[in-house]
């Protein structure tokens, strides 16, 4: 088989952008005066601006491995309530539950709640009181526990949530790598905790 020749083509010219194209730089200015809706000079008004929060270098997929014995529990108001209702010890329950020290933390909003639920709940109060849990100030404005203890463990993932508010744990459960530690059955139950003991 042979070679096609190639045969020249006469008349041929090379192309040669445009004096109007957009791409030159003196037109450059002239094509975003012509269309604004097409500026780059930043997000529009009306355009909503999405930020991803960076997820904690503790976690691993779903595995949080900032959580180590002493476990950091942070104590909700119904759960202090439960716990009186079934009669349990507070540190005893939970060391059984977890099979390691516990440090029971208690938010000044939780005892702001529990002072303003009145005499009804005044020996749940008196264990709050205890010196042998850590208590910590607030800082901010009111005195709702759940967003109080959501906020803290968005901050800090070192902790568990002890809770049995069903609202609280459904918000809680959206938070990866924190477990929740309820009342259930005359004993404390943990879930989402790695490498606890099966129920």
């Amino acid at each position: 088989m042979g070679v096609a020749k190639k045969t020249r083509k006469f008349a041929t010219v090379k192309r040669i952008i445009g004096q109007r194209d957009a791409r030159l730089k003196k037109n450059a200015g002239k094509a975003d005066e012509m269309n604004p809706q097409n500026t780059k000079t930043g997000p529009a008004k009306d355009q909503v601006v999405r930020e991803i929060p960076q997820m904690p270098s503790g976690l691993f997929f779903q595995h949080n491995q900032a959580l180590k014995p002493p476990y950091s529990v942070l104590v909700d108001t119904n759960f202090l309530s439960h716990t009186i209702q079934r009669k349990l010890p507070l540190l005893e329950s939970m060391m059984d539950c977890l099979y390691a020290k516990c440090i029971p933390i208690i938010t000044s909003c939780v005892m702001a709640e529990l002072e303003k639920l009145g005499p009804k709940y005044r020996m749940a109060l008196r264990i709050a009181r205890d010196e042998r849990w850590e208590h910590i100030k607030c800082d901010h404005k009111g005195t709702y526990a759940d967003d109080c203890i959501v906020d803290r463990v968005m901050q800090h993932r070192v902790y568990i949530v002890a809770t049995n508010d069903k609202d609280l744990i459904r918000r809680i459960r959206k938070i990866p790598g924190v477990p929740i530690m309820n009342v259930a059955r005359g004993k404390y139950v943990i879930e989402r905790l790695p490498g606890a003991p099966e129920t």
